[in-house]
């Protein structure tokens, strides 16, 4: 292996894709948890959404009003199953708040990837 190259993990288990939903500002210091994994992509993207929390009431020049979809950062990434565990762990540990709305992880096997981009 030459300097610098990265090991590239066994990927008998196959591979999952990770739905990632965070608060924005937790978005660099989850970034930097993942930097050291075999990630196979990365997609971030703004999103808007509530769960648990149902939105919130703001005060603009003397007027309530409900805000009921709240800011949100979506990250979708594929990664090897054998690193899922820790990749979870990771991004738990860097996105949470101890606050409602600290974010949903949803993940779902893949069969296979194909990154032919010829047939893009």
């Amino acid at each position: 292996m030459d300097k610098g190259e990265k090991a590239q993990p066994s990927h008998e288990g196959g591979f999952v894709w990770a739905t990632v939903i965070i608060k924005p500002f937790r978005l660099d210091p989850v970034l930097e948890a993942l930097k050291n994994f075999h990630i196979v992509s990365l997609t971030a993207s703004e999103a808007r959404g509530y769960g648990r929390q149902k939105g919130h009431l703001e005060l603009y020049r003397g007027s309530e009003y409900s805000i009921s979809f709240i800011p949100k950062v979506k990250l979708e990434l594929v990664a090897p199953a054998t690193e899922m565990d820790e990749i979870v762990a990771a991004i738990e540990g860097a996105a949470r708040t101890g606050r409602i709305g600290d974010g949903k992880i949803f993940l779902q096997a893949l069969d296979g990837v194909q990154t032919d981009e010829a047939v893009l």
